[in-house]
């Protein structure tokens, strides 16, 4: 049996159901009202104990539901699936999906788009309808080669690249909106080329080099990554789908950077860093060691039908802004179908299973979990799906960039001290 607690997405704490409904302020038929909304996640307690209730779920609600009691209460609730804390016109999260400026991301895949139009859009909130293309970096390519040891994951590579991409702008501080844009209309391929890291132990400037001549940032994360250039246009709908989901928190910790009026390097150095996190860009690799901890197909199913019947669910379902469903999700599974690599046939073997035990309640697959299968049924190592993920939310991050600078003020929260009172 896998050990479910290293992967487990349910908070690592529950309380009975007295203890839950008076710390929600609630009677015991309102608490399980909620968890049959799927407001609150339950699970069955051990030998033969009462059903028990997220902690992590009774804060969200207390908060949410305590929100009109002042200010304490709303910030408290606002940076934790909250309150909205800012004004936003880039990305509105609708049950269809992400909406860039008033155009669904799964719309704008469907169509072909190119990833760069779509770019164009979140910043500068026009679709560009012809097909367009970014220049090419100016960049000692020799030199960071030198710098990455062997079997270095594409984050890693991207953590290094940007500030030496930066180091080699002497005009990095000019902080006017068109040469943000024109900067990163550059910074952007680089970070598709440096993905060469995962198909290859050493990162060759060669194989560098030759991503660059690409002519799409899809074609150049292909050649990349190693694959064929008709694989392009599934690689285009991962970078359309993934490029900005609202305040997520890599473009938080770019808007926060941005707001102290660093540059934009800077600014995608921490959302580089925030990706890294296994509870965001890294998630897919997490999914794709659980999947391969499982071993097979066959396997999957068994193990899936063991957790839904203790009320219990496999990491990578359930987005707490898509309820009834991850609409990104739907394209990638879709494109994994029909792989013959192992790992691909048992995540998409873990997604069936989840579809099939229809209780407790109904669970959804997330687009963590289908980028993991996607990357693995195009025989891809896990770390290629977070520099995947990477590259598709850069321009995401600079939208958010640009929106921060423009709004011009610092973003400074209060915290609510609950610490020693002063003497």
């Amino acid at each position: 049996m896998v050990d479910q607690r290293r992967f487990e997405n349910q908070p690592s704490q529950f309380l009975e159901a007295k203890p839950a409904a008076k710390l929600l302020g609630v009677e015991l038929r309102t608490l399980y009202a909620y968890a049959s909304r799927g407001l609150v996640r339950s699970v069955r307690g051990a030998r033969g104990l009462k059903r028990l209730y997220s902690v992590e779920d009774l804060d969200r609600l207390k908060i949410r539901s305590g929100a009109r009691a002042g200010h304490g209460a709303v910030a408290a609730g606002a940076l934790r699936w909250g309150e909205p804390v800012l004004d936003s016109a880039i990305t509105q999260i609708t049950p269809r999906g992400p909406s860039y400026r008033g155009r669904l991301a799964t719309d704008l895949a469907a169509a072909r788009v190119r990833f760069e139009n779509v770019a164009e859009l979140l910043w500068s909130g026009y679709l560009p309808s012809e097909p367009i293309a970014w220049p090419r970096p100016a960049l000692p390519l020799a030199q960071l080669g030198k710098l990455v040891p062997a079997g270095a994951r594409p984050l890693e590579v991207m953590q290094l690249l940007v500030p030496l991409a930066g180091l080699a702008d002497p005009n990095r501080g000019d902080g006017r909106p068109d040469a943000i844009v024109a900067r990163c209309r550059q910074l952007v391929p680089l970070l598709a080329a440096s993905l060469a890291s995962s198909a290859n132990a050493e990162l060759a400037a060669a194989h560098f080099t030759r991503a660059l001549s690409a002519p799409s940032v899809a074609a150049i994360a292909t050649r990349a990554l190693g694959l064929d250039d008709e694989i392009a246009p599934t690689i285009e709908t991962v970078l359309i789908v993934l490029a900005d989901h609202e305040l997520n928190a890599s473009s938080f910790a770019a808007r926060v950077v941005a707001s102290t009026e660093a540059d934009p390097y800077a600014c995608f150095a921490a959302a580089l860093a925030a990706v890294s996190g296994p509870r965001h860009g890294t998630a897919t690799e997490t999914l794709s060691r659980y999947a391969d901890d499982i071993g097979s197909p066959e396997r999957a199913v068994r193990i899936v039908k063991e957790l839904r019947t203790r009320g219990e669910a496999p990491p990578g379902f359930g987005h707490q802004l898509y309820p009834d469903g991850d609409p990104r999700a739907t394209p990638l599974l879709a494109a994994a179908r029909g792989s013959t690599h192992k790992r691909a046939r048992t995540i998409l073997a873990i997604t069936d299973a989840v579809a099939a035990e229809k209780k407790p309640r109904r669970l959804y697959p997330t687009v963590d979990i289908a980028l993991a299968a996607l990357v693995a049924s195009l025989g891809l190592p896990a770390a290629a799906g977070s520099g995947l993920f990477a590259v598709a939310r850069s321009a995401g991050w600079l939208a958010h960039v640009l929106e921060q600078r423009a709004a011009g003020y610092l973003l400074r929260p209060r915290a609510r001290y609950t610490g020693v009172p002063t003497p």
